[in-house]
């Protein structure tokens, strides 16, 4: 009998989880509303990584001075990455706020981004190869 409510508890936690499973864009300033990525792409941006819980930094292109390139859609990136930024014009900067599901889920990441950690990044889309 234990056995049974301890799973029908998590099955409920995990109903309610996926219910805001995700990834949430919101644009800061627009691109040219034209230039989109394809999935195989390679893209080059910038981001600076946070923590959802408390906003700490964890990590920024921006800081180090060196925008990042990767193939999009391809599980290059987490998955909020592959997809926000394809829905993305070119020049365009936005917030993505991820679900831990969609970012580095139970493991977590370096050290630095905890287990089950929601994520923001802010993210600017400066070319599409």
């Amino acid at each position: 009998a234990t056995v049974s409510v301890l799973y029908c508890k998590e099955k409920k936690k995990k109903k309610k989880k996926h219910n805001k499973m995700g990834v949430t864009k919101t644009i800061i300033t627009p691109g040219d509303g034209k230039t989109f990525p394809k999935q195989g792409d390679n893209l080059t941006m910038h981001y600076t990584g946070t923590l959802a819980s408390n906003g700490s930094k964890f990590d920024s292109s921006v800081d180090k001075g060196r925008p990042f390139s990767f193939k999009i859609g391809v599980g290059q990136v987490i998955r909020g990455w592959d997809e926000g930024v394809i829905q993305m014009s070119l020049g365009e900067k936005a917030t993505l706020a991820i679900t831990s599901d969609f970012g580095y889920g139970a493991r977590g990441a370096g050290g630095v981004i905890p287990p089950n950690a929601d994520l923001n990044f802010e993210v600017e889309l400066l070319k599409i190869n």
